[in-house]
This record gives structure tokens, C-alpha cells and sequence, in this order.
């Protein structure tokens, strides 16, 4: 390029820059945000509004029926029910899928020559769809004494036949599914780890037990926070899993709010009262949330 050449280019490249810089940052995510507003924020609203109608789904005839919806709510005894069985399933899901996933994280952290495949297999059921999980327990579920789990363990079990079995089946089936999914969260905070504050507490004559509850447990912390706040969120909402293994039953033995509105609405056409029980449990979901990390990053602060 010879000097003339580049001392024209030289204001071409300024007025580029001059014009780059005047046009206003928003406008690159606007189209992003246009779909975002019709496909998330619009339904959205439109759910908020539809809760307090009583439309049937088909057609725009409904009328403002105002907390109708809500009180109907408060006194239906299967939705209230499946509030408990909300709850159960939630406790029961959070509790064993991150204690499985926190004791698979540190077998599989460990020096073993198989740890690669080991994090593979112990991974590969988050990968598969819920419905074929569902299906695939059903079968190991089978209440016949000489197939499944029962010709396994010997033993003449209804899992998902019996009332007091059933919702513990379906956790079960959960925390096989998603205990990979917490122990490589886990894994990547015990990847974080500084080996010298293990060494120095080994040298300071700390057991493996206190090693674990003094040093690596509060580094822990971040990762504690995120499978907590994921298992719960998922607890609350679970639906395909349910749906495709009992379908609610045995009676409204493992019904959910999520399965309960889904009838509400494509079984019995009530539109209206669906989504009033969605708002609540939307609204449910974020109550729990917010004081789970209103805790949770206290705790992280103090670790």
C-alpha cells in the first residue's frame, strides 16, 4: 500500500468506527428479544389473565370470573392432595439425588484407572429421554414376583400398584436418571479444590473424615447451591416421568400439581382453572427458590 493510498483509508476507517459507534447497542438484541417476547413473555401474560377467567380452551367466549379459580383451588381435595405429593416427591427426590451424586462425584474423583468410563456410565441416564426412563422402570417395576426388581431382590412388590409405594417408586426412577447429573456438578467443584490445603491438612495429622468436613465440604459450597436449586425446581415441576409411569395413580396416590392441571386443561377442558393452579405453582417455584438462594449464598459467604 503506498503512503497516499493508506492516508485515504485512514478516514474511511474513522467514519466506520464513528458509525459503529452511533448506532445503539440494544439494537443487535433486539430480534433476539422480539422472539423472546412472543414466544416466553406473551404466553406468559396471557396464562396470568386466562387464571382469572373461565375459559374452556376453544374459542374466545369467557368471562372475568376473578378468584373463583383460586378458591376452587383451595377446596379441591385432589389438588390438594397433590400439593402434599408435591412436596414428598420434591424432599424425597433432593435429598437422595444429591447425596447419591456427592458420594458418586468422590468415588469417581478418586485415582482409579476406570474413572473415565465410570463418569461415562454413571452420566449417560441424564441423556436419555424421561418417557423411555419411565417406560424402561415400568418394566423393572413389574409387580410380577419372577421379572423386574421383585425377581431381583426375591421379593412380591406392587411398586407402582400400591398407594404407599408408588410416589417413592417414581423417586426412585428420578434420582437413577439425574444422580449423574448432580455428581458432575459436584465434580467440578471438587476439581476446584486446592490439593496444597489437602496436603497441609494431612501434614497437620486430619483423617479423611476431617478432611472432607473441614476442607473440601465448604469449598463445596457453589456446587451444593446449584444441585440443590436444580433437583428442587425440577421436584416441583416433574411431570413426564409421572405421566407416563402411573398417570397419577394408583387412585391420587402419585398426582402432582403439574399432572393435575395438565387433566385439568386436555381432560375436563378447563382452561381457567389449569392455569390458575400453574400460576400457584409457578409462583411456588420462585417463593422456594429465591429463599433457597437467599440461603444458600449466605452459606456460600460464610464458607
Amino acid at each position: 500500500m503506498t503512503p497516499l493510498t493508506a492516508f485515504r483509508a485512514r478516514p474511511a476507517r474513522a467514519a466506520r468506527r464513528r458509525s459503529s459507534a452511533a448506532t445503539p447497542p440494544w439494537l443487535f438484541a433486539a430480534p433476539a428479544l422480539v422472539v423472546y417476547a412472543l414466544v416466553v413473555l406473551h404466553p406468559a401474560v396471557s396464562g396470568v389473565v386466562y387464571a382469572f377467567t373461565d375459559w374452556s380452551g376453544i374459542g374466545q367466549d369467557m368471562s372475568f370470573v376473578g378468584l373463583a379459580n383460586f378458591r376452587t383451588l383451595l377446596g379441591d381435595e385432589q389438588a390438594m392432595g397433590s400439593i402434599g405429593n408435591t412436596l414428598l416427591l420434591t424432599v424425597a427426590i433432593v435429598a437422595v439425588q444429591n447425596g447419591v451424586g456427592l458420594l458418586l462425584a468422590l468415588g469417581v474423583h478418586a485415582k482409579l484407572k476406570s474413572r473415565a468410563l465410570l463418569r461415562v456410565i454413571f452420566f449417560a441416564p441424564v441423556v436419555v429421554s424421561p418417557v423411555m426412563v419411565a417406560f424402561l422402570w415400568k418394566y423393572i417395576y413389574n409387580p410380577d414376583p419372577a421379572a423386574g426388581l421383585n425377581g431381583l431382590l426375591g421379593l412380591e412388590v406392587d411398586w407402582l400398584g400400591d398407594p404407599s409405594m408408588a410416589l417413592w417408586s417414581i423417586a426412585g426412577m428420578v434420582v437413577w436418571q439425574y444422580a449423574g447429573y448432580s455428581m458432575v456438578i459436584f465434580l467440578a467443584g471438587l476439581e476446584g479444590v486446592p490439593k496444597e490445603l489437602h496436603e497441609a491438612a494431612m501434614i497437620d495429622g486430619a483423617g479423611t473424615w476431617q478432611r472432607f468436613r473441614y476442607v473440601t465440604w465448604p469449598l463445596l459450597a457453589p456446587a451444593v447451591t446449584i444441585n440443590l436449586m436444580l433437583s428442587t425446581i425440577g421436584g416441583l415441576k416433574l411431570f413426564d416421568q409421572i405421566f407416563a409411569a402411573t398417570n397419577g395413580g394408583p387412585g391420587y396416590a402419585t398426582e402432582t400439581l403439574s399432572t393435575v392441571l395438565y387433566k385439568q386443561a386436555f381432560v375436563f377442558g378447563k382452561f381457567g382453572y389449569s392455569t390458575a393452579i400453574a400460576l400457584v405453582l409457578a409462583l411456588f417455584v420462585a417463593a422456594v427458590s429465591l429463599v433457597q438462594v437467599y440461603y444458600l449464598r449466605g452459606r456460600e459467604v460464610s464458607a
